[in-house]
């Protein structure tokens, strides 16, 4: 008679499950070492179906096989699973990440909603993995036994990964930065084909704001329960344009000190964080790749580097206005999104921060 073998796995839950980002979730916990896709949850068009039946598959790889039978449950589903993922639209997510927080659950989010709450960490693995501290007066502040971690913005991430090193380095006093987003960044549908066919919207609701607040809070510090931003002048202009995945960014800084070319390209290159430290599963070899093209990075090239993971930075050159300036791309659904939760997730196991 023939024993499977037990899956140790953890089990996961995903919300939100059918959207862009959620299959995403999916792909990427497929054949995940540490945790298994257990439950998947989406709004009431969707429950009661197979996930099949619910979510027309819309990645290039095939939809696993495991996940295709899973049931959909309804927002309200009472979970087993110590890990959640969110995936929510914002306009739901406030409280039901609120119920799995204080139901004990290990939630991820990567909705805006609860970013910029006092006492929710903003992290991005490498950048910030100290700002996870705050979840111990989280949960005493608000009674819970879980508790919310959140990831950013896709555009504040991939800036935020390039501008860490030089921040340690050389100082950082100002940043400009121009992004050239990915529709996938929409979710799905996304923009109508009529209006980014042949066009670049100069305009994306929120999105500049966040893109700095967030990217102030990431680099800044946390004292005593407490985040204190960045002290650093930003400004930001973002766009649509008619790219499937991948954001690109061009970026003027003013560093702390006057470093040579080449020597910032170095610090670049060399950067690694805990992630890479730890060996985490998802983590990149290399969270930034530099490359030394003139016509470098491009999102059908390069948004795949590192599997997705990684800022690939390029076009790093002297800027007569604020000193030096560089392009940076990555991938907005996987190391922009749904990657950077997992990563999250795994930095929690590996740290003992899980309450499982």
């Amino acid at each position: 008679m023939l024993h499977h073998a037990r899956d140790e796995r953890i089990p996961v839950a995903i919300l939100g499950a059918t959207g862009s980002v959620g299959q995403r979730f999916i792909q990427l916990l497929a054949d995940h070492p540490w945790f298994r896709v257990a439950e998947l949850v989406a709004s009431d068009r969707s429950a009661g179906k197979s996930y099949q039946a619910a979510a027309p598959w819309r990645l290039s790889s095939d939809l696993p096989e495991a996940a295709a039978a899973l049931p959909v449950l309804d927002y309200d589903a009472d979970l087993q699973s110590p890990i959640v993922f969110s995936a929510l639209p914002s306009e739901v997510a406030g409280e039901i990440e609120q119920r799995m927080a204080r139901q004990g659950r290990a939630l991820f989010t990567n909705t805006s909603t609860h970013r910029m709450d006092p006492d929710v960490p903003l992290l991005l693995a490498e950048v910030n993995p100290s700002h996870a501290k705050v979840i111990e007066s989280q949960r005493r502040n608000r009674g819970w036994n879980g508790f919310i971690a959140a990831n950013s913005n896709c555009s504040a991430m991939h800036l935020v990964l390039a501008l860490k090193p030089l921040q340690d380095a050389f100082g950082l006093e100002a940043v400009a930065v121009t992004t050239l987003q990915a529709v996938s960044g929409a979710g799905y549908p996304g923009v109508a084909s009529l209006d980014i066919v042949d066009n670049v919207i100069p305009f994306i609701s929120t999105e500049e704001e966040k893109m700095t607040e967030e990217t102030l809070k990431m680099l800044g510090r946390l004292d005593s329960d407490a985040f204190t931003p960045a002290p650093i002048v930003m400004t930001a202009h973002c766009n649509r344009v008619p790219v499937r995945d991948g954001h690109t960014e061009c970026a003027s800084v003013r560093l702390g000190s006057t470093p040579a070319i080449e020597e910032v390209a170095a610090v670049l290159a060399a950067f690694k964080g805990r992630p890479q430290e730890l060996g985490l599963p998802s983590a990149p070899d290399r969270p930034i790749v530099v490359r030394p093209e003139e016509n470098r990075p491009q999102p059908i090239l390069d948004r795949d580097t590192e599997r997705g993971m990684a800022s690939v930075v390029g076009r790093l050159r002297p800027c007569p206005l604020l000193g030096y300036k560089f392009v940076v791309l990555g991938h907005n659904t996987i190391r922009g999104a749904a990657g950077a939760s997992i990563l999250n997730a795994e930095l929690f196991k590996a740290e003992g921060l899980l309450p499982v």
